[in-house]
């Protein structure tokens, strides 16, 4: 199944980060669901029926990080169309390895009116939070 309309899955080990964007993806009208490291996502990712219509994901977590997580996505056929979103703080490392990432970034602290264009452009509106 073809992401688009659907839930934005959070990703970030930081717990109030994690809260703060859903209550802002929330506010603009998209459901979410959030996992706290890439082992997690992973997990959600595999056992959800319908898929995000994109993942915001952190680089920088314990047990599986970003990069990890965006390698397996991209070598799975079920879960490589979901568009992903870099949220990170790792300016340097995360530019040398953009390409690697196939994947748009957004440095933190996240512009809330950035965060919201990045999604509206991949997600039509939902009305549930998926947590």
């Amino acid at each position: 199944m073809q992401p688009g309309a659907g839930y934005v899955l959070v990703i970030d080990d930081d717990a109030d980060l994690r809260e703060s964007l859903g209550m802002a993806l929330s506010a603009a009208g998209h459901a979410f669901s959030m996992a706290k490291d890439g082992l997690d996502a992973l997990a959600r990712l595999r056992d959800e029926k319908v898929p995000p219509c994109m993942v915001l994901l952190d680089l920088m977590m314990p047990n599986m990080n970003g990069f990890e997580l965006r390698s397996v996505m991209k070598s799975d056929p079920a879960l490589s169309p979901i568009p992903v979103v870099v949220m990170t703080g790792a300016g340097s490392l995360a530019t040398r390895r953009a390409a690697e990432l196939d994947a748009e970034i957004l440095m933190k602290p996240v512009d809330l009116r950035d965060l919201l264009t990045v999604v509206e452009r991949h997600c039509r509106r939902g009305l549930i939070s998926l947590q």
